[in-house]
Formats: structure tokens, C-alpha cells, sequence
């Protein structure tokens, strides 16, 4: 009996410890409010040039976005650059290669340049959406409905979220950062206070400079969020009507059946 106590509490502290675990793993997302959350929200064309300006100046080093038109930055609903900024700002970025070792000045036309090997990080084009920072419960939806799936809280989180403690194994410099599973990333910081000198005049803080570049990579996952809204925002308004058009209808032809009368 003892014997069958004793390893019942075993298992217990395995699971509790095990759970421990998980729970660390995961990391601590922070819920950031961004302007284009909700179902009435909107991207801050202010702040996605802002999270462009990031973007060129600290990431674009080490991430792509191959993914991404150059043309989309002068979009309504983007960043809404003008058209001559655009193509100055294409003809700034990396040159297209062509085959035969030849190469030709980027156009806007053109996606944003890639980059690959050893000490690159990934392609940052749908990043937001392939990054969730908030989980469960599965299969209701109710956290994703409040909370979003959080991709761009998991960036933001990323980026604020080292502590300045660093180790060494394999030759590799690892440095703590609570938002990412683990613990641990490879990655060095790549954000501090004043790094970028906006030009709006914006304080450039660590913080605002992480949500900025946060809200761009969203912008980018989803260029069409804003016209998807609106879209959304007709069907249930045209369903409510049809709904109670349908309704009135109904009632009105089994009134007779029902024993009312109409004037």
C-alpha cells in the first residue's frame, strides 16, 4: 500500500514538473493594444512608415521579404507612401540580380530583396502570421476572437524581451530572452533607444520601435486586412437586413393561419 502511495506521488511531482516545463517553454507574450486590432480597427499609416524606417535601417541586414511588392508601400490601407518616394525607395534597395553575373537597379515593381547563408535570419514577409502568441482553448476560437492570434505581440514581445544575460555552448553566443520558447536565441538584440531618428519626430524608444516594426510585419502578412473588414462589415449588415426582411415576411403570410389580423 505504501509502495502504491509512494509511487502515486511520484508521478504527481513528474507531472507538476513536467507542466513547470511546458509552462516555461512557451515564453511570456505581452498583450500590446495595436491600432489595426478588432473588427473596427485600422492600420496607423504613420506608424507602418515608422516600422519601415525600422525595418531598412536594422533588419533588412540579416531578414528578407521576398514575398512582398515594393509598388505596396503607395497601397491605401499600407504605409501609402507617394509613388515617387516608392521608386526612390526601390532604387535604394539591394540590385536584381539577372543571369549571366549581370545585374540592374530595383524597380517597384520588383518584391523586396531576400536574404540567405550563414548568419541570416528568416524571411520576415508573413512572419506576423506564422508566429501565434496566444493559444486555446483549441477548437472555440474564444481566446483567438479576444486576443488575436498574436502574431505581432510575439515580434514585439521578441524584441523587448532580453534580459542581458548571455552563455556560450558549441561555440554559439546565446542571449536570454523570456518572449522566446526556451529561453534562449541566438539572435543578438537588435533594438535600442534611439537607434532610428524618426522622421515625424516620433520618440524612438525601444518599446515604440518594436511596436512600429511589429505593426509593419503585420501590414505585411495581411496587406488586405482593411478591405477584408470593410467587405466583412457589408455581408453582416446585408445578412441582418435580409434577416429581418425574411422574418417580416414570414409573419405576414401566417398571420391568417395564426388567427391575427392586419388593418
Amino acid at each position: 500500500m505504501f509502495r502504491k502511495i509512494a509511487i502515486s506521488a511520484i508521478s504527481a511531482l513528474a507531472l507538476m514538473s513536467g507542466a513547470a516545463l511546458a509552462a516555461g517553454a512557451e515564453g511570456h507574450i505581452e498583450d500590446v493594444a495595436f491600432a489595426h486590432e478588432g473588427p473596427f480597427g485600422t492600420f496607423d499609416k504613420n506608424q507602418l512608415q515608422r516600422g519601415l524606417q525600422v525595418f531598412t535601417e536594422v533588419c533588412s541586414g540579416c531578414h528578407g521579404m521576398k514575398f512582398v511588392p515594393i509598388r505596396t508601400l503607395a497601397d491605401e490601407g499600407g504605409p501609402e507612401l507617394p509613388a515617387d518616394q516608392v521608386r526612390a525607395y526601390a532604387a535604394s534597395l539591394d540590385e536584381v540580380e539577372l543571369p549571366g553575373g549581370e545585374a540592374r537597379p530595383r524597380e517597384w515593381t520588383d518584391k523586396f530583396p531576400s536574404r540567405s547563408g550563414e548568419g541570416m535570419g528568416p524571411d520576415l514577409s508573413l512572419m506576423a502570421k506564422a508566429r501565434a502568441g496566444f493559444h486555446g482553448p483549441y477548437g472555440t476560437g474564444i481566446s483567438q476572437l479576444v486576443n488575436g492570434i498574436g502574431g505581432p505581440e510575439y515580434i514585439y514581445s521578441i524584441l523587448t524581451g532580453y534580459t542581458g544575460e548571455t552563455k556560450e555552448e558549441a561555440g554559439t553566443t546565446f542571449y536570454e530572452n523570456h518572449a522566446f520558447p526556451g529561453g534562449w536565441i541566438a539572435m543578438p538584440p537588435p533594438l535600442s533607444d534611439d537607434q532610428v531618428t524618426y522622421a515625424d519626430g516620433h520618440p524612438a524608444t525601444l518599446h515604440h520601435m518594436a511596436e512600429d516594426v511589429s505593426a509593419f510585419l503585420m501590414w505585411t502578412a495581411e496587406p488586405k486586412m482593411m478591405a477584408r473588414k470593410q467587405m466583412g462589415f457589408v455581408a453582416v449588415t446585408f445578412l441582418i437586413l435580409l434577416s429581418t426582411l425574411l422574418y417580416l415576411t414570414n409573419k405576414r403570410l401566417w398571420a391568417g393561419i395564426k388567427g391575427k389580423t392586419h388593418a
